[in-house]
Formats: structure tokens, C-alpha cells, sequence
């Protein structure tokens, strides 16, 4: 549950922070005091986006904080299975920059607004009068009657299968429409891998034809060069190293006088050693150079080969050439195997299809049981409320499975003796929609273990006697579950647990809202203003003080 809140630089909220009762409590205060502003703030810890019109002071960053006692809620694989740090008091906190830069935290890890919708719709569930109207959508009821049947589990099972069944599914139809691509371009690509193993390319060929074609184009020059070379290094009267012998001569004699001539000499000798060395491999190249006009030509032919394919398969070199060759060969072998990938790939689908079929009918049967004493706690919810002829029943035409199962749910309500039940949008005012979703609350909320409910102005239509009777179902659902509520009825602020009042301060330059929790007093008085206006008179204080002893 919600044991502290902190809002900083939220709109009309500088800062704000309240510690809320683990039971039921009553937020009032007059029309756009910020009662709806504090709801905005509070939605931001369930992931919901935001942009910098939201700073009350442009030039700060806007902060909304939550402290969420978990203690008695099994969440701690939830938190491992984001790879969270699980905390008994956890911290979820959003913060808004200037630059309109949003970022979110739990337990002061950084996190996407993904899965701190994913914490946060764990641990408060926020009804707002836009969620009232989508009591009319197909896909909110048929979440109350999983939610009504305990649902969750057979939820998770059918997912798995229909989640197998759509990859399956995908899988197969790719298949499907490779084969005819394939098939029609088998020729093609038979005849250009036939080309590409005739040619037998070879890693690093290209490299090695285009070096030996300079050699062979330059060989006259190449020789001729070669041999001045040896001459001027090998030449017995005259050359570089008979040159080299003599001053080896000369050193020789005086190596033992001084280290530095050793050393000296040593050098020499090593450069002998390798231009005698150089010499050789001079010789064993020019050995080699030889001018064959045929080998030449066969060179400029492998090469114009290379070339001729590169251009063809769009490649800038001979690796690339290969990759494509590789290509065609897993597109050739496809091709070869196909008819038994399809019979495999169908193969997959239909056990996929089998098993998904089976958990949406075993959904779908669950789902049923409950249509019955779904509807009958509903109406005497209803009742209670002041709806003595209402009327539910629900609806359900099977459709082709889908990611929610195999239902299509419409739940169908009359208010009224004599008036057969119809869709919803189709029959309820506002009055009774708003009773409608708080009993729908109430039933959901019997059936999960949610920490925290928000109630934003579920009281719609509502007045009298029947406030009275919501007042006291709120009070009994906050037996279970942390309730706050955002209410303009006495009768409802009167059945709190701990009642906070919203109000403007306009004394600075700059409107501020701000909250307080009331004590006893106050809290008399404030009922006894929401029951006969800004001057309550001496019977309103009284029935303030009678509607807080009920």
C-alpha cells in the first residue's frame, strides 16, 4: 500500500506530500482546486507520459514519489523478473525536466515507463471517470469475468499456446511463400551457382593473379634490373660486398684493442652476412623471370572471370563473391528440401493450433461458470445502490481465438422494471454507470490482491440515502484494500478513515495547491461546507456530526 507521496513542481502543486491511512481515505475540496491535478501526479508512477506543461516552475524538475509498503503482497519474483531490487518499503519516482526529458526510478534504478507500468499497475489501480466510460468496451468485461473467475493463471497458460501458435503460425506462411519465390527462381538460381562452383574461386586468388600479372607484363624490366643488381653487389673484381671483404680485412687485425672496435667489426660482418643473404634471394627471383605470352594469358583470363562476376553479383571483392556463392547454395538447398520443411512447419502449426484451441475452450468453459454469480452479485450490489429492478446478464459469442482467447463478451443492463437488458452504452446513464463500475470495482477487487485502489470521483450522479450505502461498501472494501477516494459527497468524506482536504492558496503571485489532513474538527466543519455551502449553518455542523458518528 501507499505509505508516503511526495509531488514537487506539478502544475498548480509546488510541494506536496501526504501519508495516506491503510484504510479508507477521503480526499475533498472544492471544483478545480487540484483534486484531479493530484490524480495527473499520481499517474505518473503508473508509467503514464507527461511533457514539460506540467512544471509549475519551468525552470525545475517536477518529482512524484510513491513509498509502497509490499510486505503483504507475494511480489518479490515480479521485481527479479526485471532484475529489480526488491525492497519491503519500495520507492517508484518520476522525474520531468525542463528540457522535457523524463525519467523513471525504482528503488533508485533507472527504468523504461514499460516496466514502471508494469510495477506500478501492481500496486495501484486508478479509476478515473475516462475508465467509467469503457465499462461499455468488450475487452473491460471480458477482463472483469476473468479477473470474477480467478482467471490469471488459465491466462498465462493460453498465452504460452497462443503465442507458439502465432510463431508457428508465421513460420509456416514464411515458408509457404518462400517456396513459391523459390520455386521461381530455381533456374536462376541453379545457373548462377553452376557458374560459381565451375569458376572454383579461391580466398585471396585475386590478389595472387593480379601480383603475378605486373610480373609478367614488367618481366623484361625485372630482369634487366635484377641482373645490374647482382653485378654491382656480386661482380668478383668490383661489387659492394668484395668491397666489404676488404674492410673487413683492414678492421680484423685491431678488433682485440678496443670493445668499440669489436663491436664495429661485428656490425660489419652482420651487414655482410645480409647483403650476401639479399644477393642470393636476388638471384633466386631473377631465376624465376621468365616472359610466357600463353601462362600470361591465362592469368588475364582468370582475372576477367573474377571481374566479370564480381560486376554481375554487385560484389567489390573476391570475399563477397564467395558470401553470395554460400547464399545460393542455402537458397539452392532450400529449394531441395522444401517440400519437407512445409510438411515439418505444418506440422508445428497444427500440434500449436491443437494446444491453443484446447486452453481457449478450457478459458472459455471457466469463463461461462462465472456468467451466472457474476451478474447475481453485481445486482445486489446494485440494489444496494439504489437500482432495485436491476438487470445483468452477459453475452458471450464464440469467435476464432485470439490473444485474449476464444469469447467475445457483451454484457447486457437495464436499470428499469419491464425494460429488456441491452448493451451497456445503450442504456445507462451517468448516475447509474457510476454505481455500475463501483460495483464492478467492488467485485474485482474482492477477487485481487491490489494494494492500493484510487477512486476518482466514482460517486458521480450519486446523492442521499444512496451515498450513504456507497460510503459503507467503500468502507468494506478498504477492509481489504488501501482505498483513496477523490469525492464531492458529505456522505462519502463522513465514512473516511482519514479525510484530506484540497485547497488553492492564491496570496503569492502564483497559484498553489496544497493539501492538509484533517483532524476531527475540521473534519466536521468541512462536511458540515459541502453540506449547506461556505457559512454552514448550525443544522448542517449537526448532520456532518451525525453523518461521521453513522
Amino acid at each position: 500500500m501507499l505509505i508516503h507521496l511526495t509531488i514537487k513542481n506539478y502544475a498548480l502543486i509546488k510541494h506536496l506530500e501526504m501519508e495516506p491511512s491503510a484504510r479508507l481515505n477521503v480526499i475533498t475540496g472544492e471544483t478545480g482546486a487540484g483534486k484531479s491535478i493530484l490524480l495527473g501526479a499520481i499517474s505518473l508512477l503508473l508509467g503514464n507520459r507527461a511533457d514539460t506543461k506540467v512544471l509549475w516552475d519551468e525552470s525545475a524538475k517536477c518529482v512524484t514519489e510513491g513509498v509502497f509498503d509490499l510486505s503483504a503482497y507475494s511480489l518479490k519474483n515480479l521485481f527479479e523478473a526485471e532484475n529489480l531490487d526488491y525492497e519491503k518499503n519500495t520507492v517508484l519516482r518520476r522525474e520531468i525536466s525542463p528540457n522535457g526529458k523524463s525519467r523513471a526510478f525504482i528503488n533508485d534504478t533507472p527504468v523504461t515507463l514499460e516496466v514502471m507500468k508494469k510495477i506500478g499497475s501492481r500496486l495501484m489501480d486508478v479509476h478515473s471517470q475516462h475508465e467509467t466510460l469503457e465499462l461499455g468496451s468488450r475487452q473491460f468485461q471480458l477482463r472483469l469475468v476473468d479477473t470474477f473467475a480467478g482467471n490469471q493463471k488459465r491466462r498465462d497458460d493460453y498465452d504460452i499456446t497462443w503465442k507458439a501458435f502465432t510463431s508457428a503460425r508465421k513460420e509456416y506462411e514464411t515458408l509457404l511463400n518462400d517456396s513459391g519465390l523459390l520455386k521461381q527462381e530455381a533456374d536462376f538460381v541453379k545457373f548462377q551457382l553452376e557458374e560459381l562452383v565451375k569458376a572454383d574461386f579461391q580466398d585471396g586468388e585475386q590478389e595472387k593473379w593480379e601480383s603475378q600479372l605486373k610480373i609478367m607484363e614488367h618481366a623484361e624490366d625485372i630482369k634487366t634490373r635484377f641482373n645490374r643488381a647482382i653485378a654491382l653487389m656480386g661482380n668478383p673484381e668490383f661489387s659492394v660486398l668484395s668491397s666489404l671483404a676488404e674492410v673487413r680485412s683492414q678492421l680484423n687485425p685491431i678488433t682485440s684493442y678496443s670493445p668499440a672496435y669489436q663491436q664495429l667489426f661485428q656490425r660489419l660482418e652482420s651487414a655482410r652476412i645480409e647483403l650476401s643473404d639479399i644477393l642470393s634471394e636476388i638471384e633466386s627471383e631473377e631465376s624465376k623471370i621468365e616472359f610466357d605470352p600463353k601462362r600470361t594469358e591465362e592469368v588475364k583470363e582468370r582475372l576477367s572471370l573474377i571481374y566479370q562476376l564480381l560486376q554481375k553479383h554487385h560484389c567489390q571483392n573476391l570475399p563477397e563473391l564467395l558470401t553470395v556463392k554460400e547464399g545460393l547454395e542455402r537458397k539452392a538447398e532450400k529449394t531441395n528440401n522444401m517440400d519437407a520443411l512445409l510438411a515439418d512447419a505444418k506440422q508445428v502449426l497444427e500440434k500449436a493450433t491443437q494446444a491453443m484451441e484446447k486452453k481457449a475452450a478450457e478459458l472459455s468453459l471457466f469463463r461461462q461458470k462465472v456468467f451466472v454469480p457474476l451478474c447475481s452479485q453485481l445486482i445486489a450490489l446494485l440494489k444496494q445502490l439504489g437500482i432495485p429492478e436491476a438487470r445483468l446478464a452477459i453475452e458471450n459469442e464464440p469467435v476464432p481465438p485470439g490473444p485474449s482467447g476464444g469469447d467475445s463478451i457483451e454484457v447486457l443492463f437495464s436499470a428499469n422494471k419491464g425494460i429488456a437488458p441491452r448493451p451497456l452504452a445503450q442504456v445507462a446513464s451517468g448516475g447509474e454507470f457510476s454505481r455500475l463500475m463501483f460495483c464492478v470495482k467492488y467485485v474485482m477487487a474482492e477477487k485481487t490482491s491490489l494494494p492500493t485502489l484510487i477512486l476518482d470521483e466514482i460517486d458521480t450522479g450519486v446523492s442521499g440515502q444512496i451515498a450513504i450505502q456507497l460510503g459503507t461498501l467503500m468502507k468494506a472494501m478498504a477492509q481489504r484494500h488501501q482505498i483513496i477516494a477523490i469525492s464531492h459527497l458529505p456522505q462519502i468524506a463522513a465514512k473516511g478513515d482519514t479525510h484530506y482536504f484540497v485547497y488553492k492558496d492564491n496570496s503569492a503571485s502564483k497559484t498553489i495547491t496544497h493539501i492538509r489532513k484533517l483532524e476531527e474538527a475540521e473534519r466536521i466543519a468541512e462536511i458540515a461546507k459541502m453540506i449547506g455551502g461556505a457559512k454552514p449553518s448550525s443544522l448542517a455542523l449537526e448532520n456532518a456530526k451525525e453523518l461521521m458518528q453513522s
